[in-house]
């Protein structure tokens, strides 16, 4: 047990070795700032790994991860990671990426009392309601299981575009652009969900805009009149 954890910090020492032969100034400047154009919401799948997958380096993508990749406005993690990432950070991209073979999905699948899960979970089991017309028509379960995966990737893209400070970023900037992913396990693959974000903006304003103030429209038209 005690060598399986102190091989941490074995390899901790060779990649900082490796970067400093690179660039003997990397860690200076990786301290200084972060200016990442991207932020991540993924699960928390020991298999999924979001810069490895992106072939991005460290300071390049902002990073929160749970159970299924949910956003889910009461779990104050990962709104105030969304809030800093669009107010602070400027991300212009905001990522929902959920993987085949997701345990959380499975497991809302399920009629199991699972505990402690039960609350998170049925998240995932309201998607699976909203769309049970659909489930419901595929009969082999693995197709079923993996559907519910891209389903639950598009239902929670939709709450990220439902938060005020999306919508008023986007107004006043024209970005972030939110977008789902699913991460094939078995091929390595990132499979883009192609979320229109303008349509489903357009389509939920109705109930969940949240842009119509003084503050926001006061920094368009400042912005509208420098630019």
């Amino acid at each position: 047990m005690g060598k399986s954890y102190d091989v941490i910090f074995e390899n901790n020492r060779k990649w900082v070795e490796a970067k400093i032969t690179e660039n003997p100034d990397f860690f200076k400047i990786l301290a200084e700032t972060q200016n990442p154009e991207y932020l991540y919401i993924g699960c928390s799948d020991s298999r999924v790994s979001a810069e490895e997958m992106m072939g991005m380096k460290p300071g390049e993508v902002f990073v929160t991860r749970n159970v299924a990749n949910l956003v889910n406005t009461l779990d104050m993690n990962s709104t105030a990671v969304i809030q800093y990432a669009v107010e602070h950070l400027k991300v212009k991209h905001i990522i929902v990426c959920g993987h085949y073979g997701c345990g959380g999905v499975k497991a809302a699948m399920t009629s199991e009392d699972l505990g402690l899960l039960n609350p998170w979970l049925r998240n995932i089991r309201d998607v699976y309601r909203l769309h049970q017309a659909e489930l419901d028509q595929i009969s082999d379960e693995h197709d079923r299981y993996n559907r519910l995966v891209e389903l639950n990737v598009q239902e929670q893209c939709i709450n990220v575009i439902k938060m005020a400070v999306v919508q008023e970023q986007y107004l006043v900037d024209e970005y972030p652009i939110v977008h789902g992913w699913v991460f094939d396990l078995k091929t390595g693959r990132i499979i883009d969900q192609e979320i229109d974000f303008e349509s489903i903006l357009k389509d939920i304003q109705k109930i969940y805009n949240l842009t119509n103030s003084d503050w926001v429209m006061s920094r368009k038209k400042n912005k509208n009149f420098f630019d």
